[in-house]
């Protein structure tokens, strides 16, 4: 009797996995991102801005924040995956975006102050944040997510390049990584996956 239990128990053990795994599957599907399955939790990091305030990466719990890698002399990626992420964030309505924070961190702390990190982000929006640090407190930032950079010497008047990994994580309210977002991802499904994951989060 008590081996039938236990077996009943554990067939009903599997069932709920099996359930969950399939409303796994049915949500990935429904993204239009790279899906982190599961979601991960995002490692938290903090850094000085330009007005002198600290920003947290928990801070932003309750908000999608479109957390990207890249440096203010970026001659091409950069500029294009901002723009893409502000025409996504156009097609949202106002309250959707309000629930958005865009987060540009530098991968040149040689010439990326605060200050002037913050300007050109602030060329996209007034609401994007642009941070940057001394390399050795970006460094773990880096490593955590994953981020590759290759400084290259060019004869150009910028003097050097950095090559690095052009990926848009979306963090979202809850502080898990739900979705990356390759270069190029068109604005809709950037703007897509944005909404969907605030319904559910609404929901919740």
């Amino acid at each position: 009797m008590r081996s039938a239990i236990r077996l009943g128990l554990i067939l009903l053990g599997l069932l709920g996995s099996l359930v969950l795994l399939l409303q796994l599957r049915q949500e990935n599907v429904r993204l239009r991102g790279v899906v982190y399955d599961p979601p991960v939790p995002a490692a938290d990091f903090s850094l000085v801005r330009a007005d002198g305030t600290v920003f947290r990466l928990s801070e932003q719990r309750g908000k999608i924040v479109l957390l990207f890698f890249g440096y203010t002399f970026c001659p091409d990626v950069c500029p294009t995956t901002l723009g893409d992420v502000r025409l996504a964030l156009d097609r949202l309505k106002e309250a959707e975006r309000e629930r958005v924070q865009v987060v540009f961190v530098s991968v040149d702390p040689e010439r990326d102050t605060p200050q002037r990190i913050q300007q050109y982000v602030e060329h996209f929006s007034p609401t994007f944040i642009g941070l940057s640090g001394s390399e050795e407190t970006l460094t773990p930032i880096w490593k955590a997510y994953q981020v590759t950079r290759i400084v290259e010497k060019t004869t150009s008047a910028a003097g050097y390049l950095v090559t690095h990994s052009a990926y848009l994580y979306l963090i979202d309210p809850e502080g898990y990584l739900r979705v990356i977002f390759p270069f190029g991802t068109a604005p809709d499904d950037i703007a897509y996956d944005i909404r969907y994951i605030l319904s559910k989060s609404a929901k919740k």
